[in-house]
């Protein structure tokens, strides 16, 4: 089928959708229909945010699966504002003299750092020059999705976990055709997956499919519907825990049972600031809320918002502003538990910061954390609202790609490689140790933007999200623009390496480069996958991120 994936061209038109009953906005038009399919049948928010989640397991399994994390901001009919963080830890014996000697012995350690996926060995791959593989068994952490989902349908849902499994099961085992970007994410497969099971869940005749091909993925459907009858402890302490634990150690790796049965999500507090009048939540660390929150503060401070929209000086200072968050909170961001991290959200911070920015770039700022090569990682965001008031921002992700590499014998999931993200540095606060959280890049958010008026939203795409964060709320807040004109507006990144990506669309590139910075034009795809679904005096409204294939559906 002819269907390239030509983003630059931006020829479709989309329109802000509004509805009354129920809303979903998604990154892949099927899970959107299965998350509002949910509402339709009388569940509300809570449980269409998992039935879209689950569902975008098949539809989209080129970023997301049950061998990975997942996150939640939300806020209730009843005016509650909370947030849950579902993501495991390294294996209990996964130290970095484990890690390292274990490296050091495998005859084949290159496959772990692979050219073919943008990153390679460091030094001779010996010694302490060897990093943290991106790939392979040491990069799985404890996959936190299946007691995610069941923790939100439990906690706040009208179904159970059965139930809001259906769609995603009828996808899998039925089948469904391949949608364009999608397609062209899973060519990557054909590399990664070396493993003849893995390759036999994921590549038909060991190639990818073509957009608008049918494919079914058996395997995970078998799995989607073991844990719809049995819940999800059948990941964590039966019969596809040893299937997980079975695949990871025939690797090499060090998880056991002990470390899948101890995971628990977390209920935890949002942290929060003003932006312009407008109330901001996003989830603490291990995640990048923080650094979020910094920005806006120094933007804020700075006078950012209040540039023509148009104007060079408006993307000059949010950018100063990214930056000097990006420093803060790229070397102070990391497991709480183990690693204090600064208030690096409040406003008195955030006005010593601004004293930084001026007419001139910020040279050599110190941003990204060593060895977590996130900075272009991508997953899915979906953002779900009902007529009760229920709004969730709801995020899955396996961190890049299909993860890891490996599939988890014959259950169809592909396991994660968040464990990429840790340092074998032992005085870095992202250090790996046994049982430790690894830095997150996943921020789902939630912002009152009047009365009677809030969002769930949130921007995917690496060190593109809390910077992303940025520019969907600015739009809305300062420059007055619809949901989905926020999300269509050209946007800009700053990168790890001191350069300032910008869309073709954007109208001030040229200035922006004599101003000093190091403007780069980068493809569409590399300025992330955002979702909005906004509730404003009884109506939702909702906008799709349209550098990807998705929809906002509502009724």
């Amino acid at each position: 089928m002819d269907d390239a994936v030509d983003l630059d061209r931006f020829d479709s038109r989309r329109s802000t959708v509004y509805a009354s009953r129920g809303m979903v906005a998604t990154s892949q038009p099927l899970a959107a229909q299965a998350g509002v399919s949910i509402l339709r049948e009388g569940g509300n928010a809570f449980d269409a945010a998992v039935a879209t989640a689950a569902a975008l397991n098949v539809v989209e399994p080129t970023s997301t699966g049950l061998g990975g994390d997942v996150f939640a901001l939300y806020r209730t009919a009843d005016g509650e504002v909370g947030a849950m963080r579902a993501c495991g830890g390294a294996p209990a014996g996964a130290t970095i003299n484990a890690v390292r000697s274990a490296l050091e012995s495998d005859d084949d350690v290159e496959r772990y750092y692979p050219e073919s996926r943008g990153y390679a060995v460091d030094g001779d791959a010996s010694g302490d020059d060897l990093g943290m593989p991106f790939l392979g068994p040491h990069a799985v952490t404890v996959p936190g999705t299946a007691r995610g989902w069941e923790a939100t349908v439990d906690r706040f849902g009208r179904k159970s976990l059965g139930d809001v499994l259906e769609p995603a099961i009828r996808y899998a085992t039925e089948g469904y055709p391949v949608s364009p970007v999608i397609a062209h994410h899973w060519t990557k497969a054909e590399n990664l997956f070396a493993d003849e099971h893995a390759r036999q869940a994921y590549l038909v005749d060991g190639e990818s499919p073509d957009p608008g091909q049918r494919v079914t993925l058996p395997e995970l459907g078998d799995s989607l519907r073991t844990i719809a009858k049995a819940g999800a402890d059948v990941v964590y302490e039966g019969a596809i825990a040893d299937e997980i634990v079975a695949e990871i150690r025939s690797a090499g790796g060090f998880m056991t049972r002990d470390d899948l049965a101890a995971f628990e999500p977390e209920f935890v507090e949002p942290i929060s600031t003003t932006y312009n009048g407008a109330e901001v939540y996003e989830l603490p660390p291990n995640n990048q809320g923080l650094i979020a929150l910094e920005a806006l503060n120094i933007a804020e401070e700075i006078g950012a918002g209040q540039h023509d929209y148009d104007s060079p000086e408006r993307i000059h200072a949010f950018a100063e502003a990214t930056k000097l968050a990006f420093v803060d909170g790229h070397r102070y961001v990391a497991d709480p538990a183990y690693e204090t991290v600064p208030p690096l959200a409040s406003k008195a911070y955030a006005r010593e910061r601004a004293r930084a920015i001026g007419p001139d770039p910020i040279r050599d700022p110190q941003i990204g954390v060593p060895d977590a090569r996130a900075e272009d990682a991508d997953t899915v965001l979906l953002t779900v609202g009902d007529d009760e008031g229920n709004l969730v921002s709801y995020i899955n992700s396996r961190f890049a790609g299909f993860g890891s590499g490996l599939v988890a014998g014959e259950t169809g999931i592909a396991l994660q490689n968040r464990g990429a993200s840790f340092s074998l540095d032992s005085t870095h606060p992202n250090s790996l140790e046994p049982g430790k959280r690894p830095f997150h890049t996943l921020v789902p958010a939630v912002a009152k933007l009047g009365e009677d008026d809030w969002a769930a939203f949130g921007v995917m795409g690496g060190y593109m999200q809390p910077q992303g964060h940025m520019q969907v709320l600015s739009n809305i807040v300062d420059y007055g623009m619809a949901p989905q004109a926020a999300l269509d507006a050209p946007r800009w990144r700053y990168r790890e390496d001191g350069a300032l990506g910008v869309e073709e669309r954007l109208p001030n590139a040229a200035p922006l480069a004599r101003r000093g910075h190091d403007v780069r034009v980068l493809p569409p795809m590399m300025f992330g996958g955002a979702q909005l679904v906004r509730r404003r005096n009884g109506v939702l409204a909702g906008a799709t991120e349209p550098r990807k294939d998705g929809l906002a559906v509502g009724f």
